[in-house]
């Protein structure tokens, strides 16, 4: 039996932990078993192994992964607060809304990130304050720390406004919560950056 080398191992890693993403964030973390994320990956459920101890060790990879992607995505916007509008844009979109498994994981995920073991709550601390890094940075190039109480404000208002959007069956009344959210930030970063 042919043993493969170590590119193939962390290529196959890598794609566990991406399609275990996208599935965590559809079907929540809760609700997505190794069975159907090795499926998803296109694996047996012993290979799971070779590559996590476990689910909660999957899910804190997992987490930390996707909020890691996420900052590193502010590098594509535009420079400054033109990003952060951008940004603002982006993430309270129709599209956002009704694509979880594409977006962003904290208004998919933070309620049972909440509920997890420490190793899920430290990756997630990491990847948060990543996040709210480039935020202070393009709100504040010279001082990001002082720009801290802003970018919380926008990043908790924005994921909050998403989770509240995505809860309601009344399409009008969530287009409203989206479009509300954009005011909102928009007041927030004119005050954050006065």
């Amino acid at each position: 039996m042919a043993r493969y080398g170590k590119e193939h191992k962390e290529a196959t890693r890598q794609r566990i932990i991406e399609t275990a993403g996208r599935r965590f964030k559809k079907d929540g973390l809760d609700r997505s078993g190794v069975a159907t994320l090795m499926a998803d990956a296109g694996l047996t459920n012993g290979a799971f192994y070779a590559h996590f101890d476990s689910k909660d060790d999957l899910v804190a990879t997992v987490v930390g992964d996707q909020l890691r992607r996420q900052a590193s995505e502010f590098g594509t916007l535009p420079g400054g607060r033109a990003g952060l509008e951008v940004f603002v844009r982006e993430y309270l979109s129709p599209a956002h809304r009704d694509h979880p498994d594409v977006g962003c994981p904290s208004a998919a995920l933070l309620d049972e990130v909440g509920r997890c073991t420490g190793a899920t709550k430290k990756a997630y601390t990491a990847g948060a304050k990543a996040i709210l890094d480039e935020i202070g940075t393009r709100l504040a190039p010279e001082d990001p720390e002082s720009a801290r109480g802003t970018a919380l404000m926008l990043f908790t208002m924005l994921v909050g406004s998403m989770q509240l959007a995505r809860a309601l069956s009344d399409k009008k009344l969530s287009n409203a919560v989206l479009e509300e959210g954009i005011r909102s930030a928009q007041a927030i970063l004119d005050a954050g950056t006065t």
